[in-house]
């Protein structure tokens, strides 16, 4: 592949001049400029250039793009900290704090604390990006490295060519993208593809090479129609012809199945003129004079892309039935579809740069960068992998555009969800969310969102706020990041709410026996029942106080060497045994108490138990023994009452009832999925009752099943689960 020359100092001082007289900025790239170079002195490139000619490019392409001095300065001197060992404080002093912090945000980071390649070149990039967010100037520096490294990329090692141009075309092509450097993007695109795929590549090149003269005579036919047209109508323009890049026309072929003569801007003019109004005006003659293509007209003028790409693209016909793209646009325009944000905030004379001041112009004017920024401040995801996974997903692959009620355009990942819509506009409207309107209409929170939707977020400050459910609605990794933040911080609330209740818990016990509540519960005290009740700490003892799973009346027998009065077999026998018993023979609940016949034995109506779940009895007034379940709350301060039981042999003709409570996004034919599944594991459907939700999108659905045992049930609400639109099947206590 052919490169530009190498820079001397000659041009690039001289390309520095074209926009910058100021002496004292030229007096500070001057001292830059040899500084670097003494620096670099003894340093060798792979190539056996002196190491000071890839800085002397990067600084030369950084003036092309009319950057300011103090990013030419960081450019020139980007691999001084690196390569030089030049402290940071060293740069403060020889030049200014700026500087240093720029070269800084450029320099790769240590090795040491990572695991793998992978994991390094992650965290470098994960640097680089939180660097971009507080200041763009960093990513202008690293993508003009980055473009130069690739031109001299043949003199590196074969392993090494793959793994930079994956890097490339992966992190800093889609970074280019974005931030309008076409022509950046355009020659490192080609490049990777170059090191990539060669076959590829020279199949592609040769074909462009075969039809050259070919296409520049029908490209330089129309052009001299076109300006005919418009000289005749009075306006001032440019036209020219422009070449496709290679990896661009490859992408066409494979992505769009298109043969490389069915790629319609093979045959490419720019027209550009002097105003905005003009460029609809030349757009309109020229579709007078030429057939356009149905659906292939597109105003960027109107609706600027994320990169603030403006432009009218139009698909004609000449007259022998050749297809010629066309792009009309103001000088501005162009500009800025070229160089990107750098034409936009391209440094003039005597304007100062004032970092914060330019920083909220670019994210008002660039909504992904603005996000980007959210995601900084927000201080999301540690681990430098799942960052850029987030950043390739989130941002780069963002593709379909969908606006707000007031004209606010949102990027969003294909398959992205209204709630991924409320999460990028803000943290507390994604954790609002009610429900969504989209196009006028109320629609569930799990649809898939299209380009040129309208989309109404509903909000509601009672809305507790996520849950894990929506964990699986979401598909951006931003919104997932923030639902589970939320979930965590609550769980960390409730935790120590439990841990409150379980204090209160024993403090309560211990002063109804009368004890010294500071004693006995002094963390030191407690130390010797933690390995006894499978606890580790004081914090967990009482988080299992507080959720019931330890018992409190049995840790403060241990504790104190008490006991409680407890009623025993014998007394239960003489309680419900008489000479002339009418009970409910034994078996017919399929359980039984040890040692005992003739008790009335029923299942506890509240919480249902089934066979094969953990069960305990409670001692009634006058009702025998009810049955529950282990985890039942109604029993849970009931310790004095409850006796052990068990299940008797399984009775296959035994079926027991039981209540499940399902959670879902209301959709057609869902009930009727239920019974199907219901009947497909051989339980009976009894009883069922459903409820519309306040937001019209979600159900709740209470089914009553007869089972034969927990299995059974597992099978049943397990495979509920699996439902479309299910979030979660719970079994019901009342």
């Amino acid at each position: 592949m052919k490169h530009p020359p190498n820079v001397t100092r000659e041009m690039f001082f001289s390309q520095v001049r074209t926009y910058i007289n100021d002496p004292d900025s030229l007096a500070m790239i001057e001292k830059a400029y040899d500084y670097a170079e003494d620096k670099h002195k003894d340093q060798k490139r792979k190539s056996g250039e002196p190491y000071f000619v890839h800085l002397q490019n990067v600084g030369y392409i950084l003036a092309t793009l009319h950057s300011g001095p103090q990013t030419i300065v960081a450019g020139l001197l980007h691999d001084t900290m690196e390569d030089c060992d030049v402290p940071k404080e060293e740069l403060i002093r020889e030049f200014d704090e700026d500087v240093a912090n720029l070269v800084e945000s450029v320099t790769k980071i240590g090795r040491l604390e990572f695991k793998d390649q992978q994991e390094y070149e992650a965290a470098n990039h994960r640097k680089i990006f939180i660097a971009m967010a507080k200041d763009v100037r960093v990513i202008i520096i690293k993508l003009v490295d980055r473009l130069h490294n690739m031109r001299t990329l043949e003199y590196t090692s074969k392993e090494q060519q793959q793994r930079k141009a994956t890097e490339t075309l992966n992190v800093y092509c889609p970074i280019a993208h974005r931030l309008g450097f076409g022509d950046i993007k355009n020659e490192m695109e080609d490049l990777c593809f170059f090191y990539l795929d060669p076959v590829h590549y020279h199949e592609v090149a040769n074909m462009l090479e075969a039809k050259k003269v070919e296409r520049e005579a029908r490209v330089n036919k129309m052009i001299e129609e076109i300006s005919a047209m418009l000289k005749e109508h009075n306006f001032e323009f440019r036209i020219f012809g422009r070449s496709k890049h290679l990896y661009s026309i490859y992408k066409k072929m494979i992505t769009k199945n298109k043969r490389f003569e069915e790629i319609y801007d093979l045959y490419a003019i720019r027209v550009i003129t002097k105003t905005e109004l003009n460029c609809y005006e030349v757009l309109g003659y020229i579709h007078a004079a030429y057939r356009p293509m149905v659906g292939r007209l597109k105003d960027y003028i109107a609706m600027p892309k994320f990169n603030m790409y403006q432009s009218l693209h139009t698909t004609i016909f000449d007259n022998e039935g050749n297809i010629f793209e066309v792009q009309i646009r103001t000088e501005e325009m162009d500009r800025i579809a070229e160089q990107g944000i750098a034409a936009h905030w391209s440094y003039k004379e005597g304007k100062k740069y004032n970092s914060e001041k330019e920083q909220k112009e670019i994210e008002n004017k660039l909504s992904w960068y603005h996000d980007l920024v959210g995601m900084m401040d927000e201080g999301e995801l540690e681990h430098p992998t799942e960052f850029m996974n987030l950043i390739k997903k989130d941002i780069f692959e963002a593709n379909v555009y969908v606006m707000s009620p007031k004209g606010k355009v949102v990027e969003l990942p294909v398959g992205s969800t209204p709630l991924d819509f409320a999460y990028r506009i803000h943290t507390e409207v994604g954790h609002k969310t009610v429900g969504a309107i989209v196009n006028g209409a109320m629609v569930p929170l799990n649809k898939p969102l299209q380009t040129g939707d309208v989309v109404n977020i509903r909000t509601s400050k009672q809305s507790p706020g996520p849950s894990e459910d929506w964990l699986k609605i979401v598909k951006t990794a931003t919104a997932r990041n923030k639902i589970r933040a939320f979930l965590i911080k609550q769980e960390t609330e409730k935790r120590q709410d439990t841990i409150d209740k379980g204090i209160k818990m024993m403090a309560d016990e211990l002063k109804k026996r009368n004890l010294d509540e500071k004693e006995y519960m002094d963390k030191g005290k407690l130390d010797s029942m933690y390995s006894q009740f499978g606890v580790s700490n004081y914090n967990e003892m009482m988080y299992a106080i507080g959720m019931k799973s330890i018992s409190l009346v049995q840790l403060i027998d241990k504790l104190t060497n008490q006991k409680r009065s407890a009623i025993d077999n014998l007394s239960l026998s003489r309680l419900f045994q008489g000479k002339s018993s009418q009970q409910k023979p034994k078996g017919a609940s399929g359980v039984s108490v040890e040692g005992i016949e003739n008790m009335k034995i029923s299942i506890a109506g509240c919480c249902m138990p089934v066979y094969g779940d953990e069960i305990v009895g409670y001692i009634t007034k006058g009702q025998g023994v009810k049955v529950h379940r282990k985890d039942c709350p109604n029993i849970q301060n009931e310790k004095a009452r409850l006796i052990a039981v068990h299940w008797e042999d399984s009775d296959e003709n035994k079926q027991y009832d039981c209540w499940l409570k399902i959670d879902a996004m209301d959709r057609n034919y869902l009930v009727s999925d239920i019974v199907t599944v219901v009947a497909q594991y051989k339980a009976s459907l009894t009883g069922i009752n459903s409820e519309v939700m306040p937001d019209k999108v979600n159900v709740t659905i209470d089914i009553k099943v007869k089972v034969k045992d927990s299995e059974q049930l597992r099978l049943v609400m397990a495979n509920i689960r699996k439902l479309d639109s299910v979030n979660e099947v719970v079994r019901i206590i009342k």
